[in-house]
């Protein structure tokens, strides 16, 4: 049988390049590195390496095994994260990753409620930006997150729906042409944009403005818009209070004046989500559909 040991030591070599820096990575010595993968080649008849010079390359059998190895120490892994949280009772601590847009007075309002029964769990909140969001699920930074799309080998569940509203100073210039706007005049005037979270940071737009201001934080953009510094999208919760008060003005566009999201509920693990995980989930629901369905938002 081929230990768990052995297959860290499998993909060890190949993170690392060589069985001496792999034998540092696993804090062992690089004989019992290279007898790990000795065995696991022995007892399947194949070989997972060639060397060359100093390093060892993969095999395409070795390729394959690689894969597998990865996919079981991931398994293996949440399988002891699932134990040490049942063994404990109720989480530590718990991450949430929300989408900006998502509204925050649901998320204090849910954490209210979750801090309630759990006092003593700390609650880590990422407001994360669109490839952040999904970033955070897949490197399990978070537990659980309130995203705007369902990365690829993740589940979701819908959980709200929002409207947003293309808006600016009612003063800009854009108000003052008097007209139903264009995809052109819109071009020809500053857009305030909210810079994706993630790494890759790969800010998308599809309105093309020969300006454009980039922030990392939507009430930074608000900011900017209330002043008359250019126009931005905002979720019609969000901006709800300017508009009733006048501050802001939606943009009178010919078509395409109004846009929806939707957005999901997603665990990053939902198999080794603990007791502190799902009932924070729940809470997330049921506070959406307490609060929003009157309003025809909530999803699901």
């Amino acid at each position: 049988m081929i230990t768990l040991q052995q297959w860290r030591a499998l993909v060890a070599v190949v993170d690392a390049g060589s069985y001496s820096r792999a034998a540092e990575r696993v804090n062992k010595t690089q004989s019992s590195v290279t007898y790990a993968v000795q065995q696991i080649e022995s007892r399947l008849g194949v070989k997972a390496f060639q060397i060359s010079g100093r390093k060892a390359k993969l095999t395409p059998v070795g390729e394959l095994l690689v894969r597998r190895a990865r996919a079981l120490l991931d398994e293996a892994g949440a399988i002891e994260r699932s134990a040490r949280r049942l063994s404990a009772g109720w989480e530590p601590e718990i991450g949430l990753a929300a989408e900006i847009v998502f509204p925050r007075w649901l998320v204090f309002r849910s954490l209210a409620r979750f801090a309630d029964e759990s006092p003593h769990t700390h609650i880590e909140v990422i407001e994360s930006v669109l490839g952040g969001t999904q970033e955070a699920l897949v490197q399990r930074q978070v537990d659980l997150a309130i995203a705007g799309m369902v990365p690829p080998g993740f589940l979701g569940e819908p959980l709200l729906r929002l409207r947003f509203v293309l808006v600016a100073h009612p003063e800009h210039a854009l108000h003052r042409l008097g007209r139903e706007l264009t995809l052109q005049d819109l071009r020809a005037h500053r857009q305030l944009v909210v810079r994706e979270s993630g790494t890759r940071r790969a800010t998308r737009t599809w309105i093309e403005a020969a300006q454009r201001w980039t922030v990392s934080h939507m009430a930074t953009s608000l900011e900017a818009v209330r002043a008359g510094y250019g126009y931005a999208w905002f979720p019609e919760e969000m901006i709800r209070a300017e508009l009733g008060a006048g501050v802001l003005k939606a943009l009178p566009m010919r078509e395409g004046r109004e846009r929806y999201a939707q957005l999901y509920l997603v665990y990053a693990d939902r198999d080794a989500a603990g007791p502190g995980v799902l009932r924070l989930a729940e809470m997330l629901r049921e506070t959406v559909r307490s609060e929003c369905v009157s309003r025809g938002e909530a999803s699901g």
